[in-house]
């Protein structure tokens, strides 16, 4: 298949948590977990092949979009306008290989691989309509429904909203909860209310050099957690992430690992206990392909991190789909003014779509109302922006 069109659009839609917003500006905070924000970004990409078929995909960088945005407008974009992709997994994976060596000089993580990342979803849903099977088939997935986990938003550390937006969510049905907060006495205060059978995972965006990480993690232990997740400055200190683990809560990192590569090291050091590729950060499907296949090589468990709402979702789903049961697929746990498809309506388990593809297909009302920024450009050097 050849690509003869790709689109690309920045989306931001409103959402309510059951948190006040606080006072400043929206643009004051990189992500949706923030406080300070009420609207979610995202940078879809929909790439046209020269049989007419399309395919969405998805790259990171909520806030940060414009610089990822630029990347696949510019020289991204012209390097895979016109190219042709054998119409096979290795195909896919010979282009994206051949693209990264291009842009190596652009390191293995930051805004060039998020564009990567998004072409390579593109591609991946492209295949999967020419072969007229849902991906998840594709890869060899056995189960179309899947567990979902819900990944919350910030409440500022307060122990009160915590405890009353976990025990909601439980009661939702969700019996795996992750939380955006910092402090012990938010977490505890969240551990505290939910019934045994429930599973708090906590992310805390690696604020804490290791002394601290590690005095955390241990004050933490008696929780039971999950996970911790990322709780070390730098992210890739893997021998700083080697110390924390020793003290007895499990350690999860990998959504800021530097690529495929990034996880080796992570693997090879013994540095965690639950790998986190992203699908729109370190690659795309091909990249999270090798990682899950790394895990299985290391025998560290692979759960899939996923905070953005666009094709990226979907194509975690699918990848989901092909890991053990437990495994769950995490969902920002926000409520949107608009749905931009159906499956973002989220409830403890999800069946993936039976239609060729992602099953991702955005409602052209929506996407038209909430889309913030457009441009194409096509084989034939015509540009559009909006």
């Amino acid at each position: 298949m050849q690509i003869v069109k790709i689109e690309v659009m920045r989306v931001a839609i409103p959402f309510s948590s059951g948190r006040e917003k606080l006072s400043g500006q929206d643009h004051s905070a990189y992500n949706a977990a923030a406080p300070e924000l009420s609207a979610m970004e995202t940078l879809l990409v929909k790439i046209t092949a020269d049989s007419g078929l399309q395919g969405w995909g998805e790259g990171f960088g909520h806030l940060s979009n414009p610089l990822t945005e630029c990347a696949l407008n510019g020289l991204v974009g012209r390097f895979f306008l016109g190219q042709t992709c054998n119409e096979s997994p290795v195909g896919i994976a010979q282009l994206m290989e051949q693209a990264e060596q291009h842009f190596h000089a652009f390191g293995r993580t930051g805004p060039v691989m998020f564009a990567l990342s998004a072409i390579d979803i593109a591609l991946w849903d492209l295949l999967a309509k020419t072969r007229q099977l849902p991906l998840w088939q594709l890869l060899g997935a056995k189960r179309q429904r899947i567990g979902v986990y819900a990944s919350l938003v910030s409440y500022s550390n307060n122990p009160e909203q915590v405890a009353a937006k976990v025990l909601s969510t439980y009661q939702a049905g969700f019996r795996a909860i992750k939380l955006h907060e910092t402090a012990y006495p938010a977490i505890a205060a969240a551990r505290e209310v939910l019934p045994a059978d429930a599973e708090l995972r906590v992310d805390v965006n690696c604020p804490w050099r290791v002394e601290e990480a590690s005095q955390q993690a241990l004050a933490l232990q008696h929780l039971g957690l999950g996970w911790l997740e990322e709780p070390v400055w730098p992210p890739d200190d893997i021998a700083g992430l080697v110390e924390v683990r020793k003290q007895g809560t499990p350690i999860a990192a990998g959504e800021n690992a530097a690529g495929v590569q990034g996880f080796v090291e992570l693997f090879r050091e013994a540095a965690i206990d639950v790998a986190q590729p992203s699908v729109s950060k370190v690659g795309g499907i091909t990249a999270m392909l090798k990682v899950i296949a790394l895990g299985k090589q290391y025998q560290t468990r692979v759960v899939p991190h996923c905070f953005y709402y666009g094709a990226g979702l979907m194509a975690t789903a699918q990848l989901v789909a092909t890991l053990d049961d437990e495994v769950s697929l995490e969902v920002p746990y926000i409520q949107w003014q608009a749905l931009l498809y159906p499956q973002l309506d989220f409830s403890p388990e999800m069946t993936l779509s039976a239609q060729p593809g992602l099953g991702f297909e955005p409602d052209p009302a929506v996407l038209a109302q909430y889309r913030i920024s457009y441009q194409q450009q096509s084989v034939g050097g015509v540009k559009h922006n909006d």
